[in-house]
């Protein structure tokens, strides 16, 4: 049986559903810690245990980017790959291939300047969401309904002057109902998805406490998440999708090492599963 290897820097639930199903498959499988391992350019395939196939599910985004990066240095399969995990985890990147490939998705415009971002502001007009390119969990996304509030935020991205900071992701506040939907796309299959209801606040996070309701695949869902799928590259993905009051689906994100600890107390499918299977079928070809 292929030897399957998870790669981590925390173990969260996830992971820990996804070790126990590799091994009930029958696989070779272990947990390799990214924070304890050291590659080198001297360093070989042989001179490490990476198995078959590697699963990349760190928390730290660019841990698991740079650590991605050392696995195909020395030619060992992983998901997803670096490329994916590179157009995944900047949120500008994610939506400029979004709308090349034709992907409804948000107006955002991006700006690279406290200055140009206000007149950004102005220009277009109250509200606009302002997101960090880089992050997870609902985390620096904020809605800025005025002036003011931008004025606030902007000041507070100045004293910290990450590189980060100093570019603005600013994105149509869609009309939409208080939730939005998560999918899971693995391979050419949308696998389950589930609504994500908001907690009070327009954030519909399950790791803010956003309540998870199963949702239909339906023909419209599929073909939008796969249209985003295929424009990101591929893979083990979770695809984030509005349902905008006169254009109907439009997805704002896909995620990269997608969290899936709420969406499989509704799903019908298994979701470690599926996502071990492809990942050793893929690695296989």
């Amino acid at each position: 049986m292929p030897k399957v290897r998870i790669l981590f820097d925390r173990v969260r639930l996830e992971e820990k559903m996804l070790e126990e199903k590799a091994v009930e498959l029958g696989h070779d499988t272990k947990m390799i810690d990214a924070k304890t391992t050291n590659i080198s350019t001297e360093s070989k395939k042989s001179d490490f245990d990476f198995g078959d196939v590697v699963l990349e599910r760190c928390v730290s985004y660019f841990r698991g980017l740079h650590f991605t990066a050392c696995l195909e240095f020395l030619d060992v399969p992983i998901f997803n790959n670096l490329q994916v995990a590179t157009n995944c985890g900047n949120k500008l990147l994610t939506s400029l291939l979004l709308k090349k490939h034709n992907v409804p998705t948000p107006e955002t415009h991006f700006s690279f300047s406290s200055e140009s971002a206000v007149e950004t502001l102005e220009k277009h007009g109250y509200p606009l969401v302002i997101k960090p390119i880089v992050g997870s969990w609902g985390r620096g996304v904020i809605l800025l309904k005025d002036r003011e509030i931008a004025d606030a935020i902007i000041e507070v991205r100045e004293l910290s002057d990450g590189p980060l900071d100093r570019i603005y992701y600013l994105q149509e506040a869609v009309k939409r109902p208080p939730r939005d939907i998560r999918a899971i796309a693995v391979g050419d299959q949308v696998i389950a998805a589930m609504y994500r209801t908001s907690s009070g606040g327009f954030k519909t996070n399950i790791a803010l406490g956003g309540e998870p309701v199963p949702c239909e695949i339906t023909k419209e869902l599929e073909d939008i998440c796969m249209r985003s799928s295929k424009a990101v590259g591929g893979g083990i993905l979770g695809i984030d999708v509005m349902e905008d009051e006169k254009r109907g689906f439009v997805v704002h994100e896909v995620n990269n090492t997608v969290e899936f600890k709420g969406l499989a107390k509704v799903a019908k499918r298994n979701i470690p599963k599926e996502m071990i299977e492809f990942a050793v079928n893929s690695a296989r070809r």
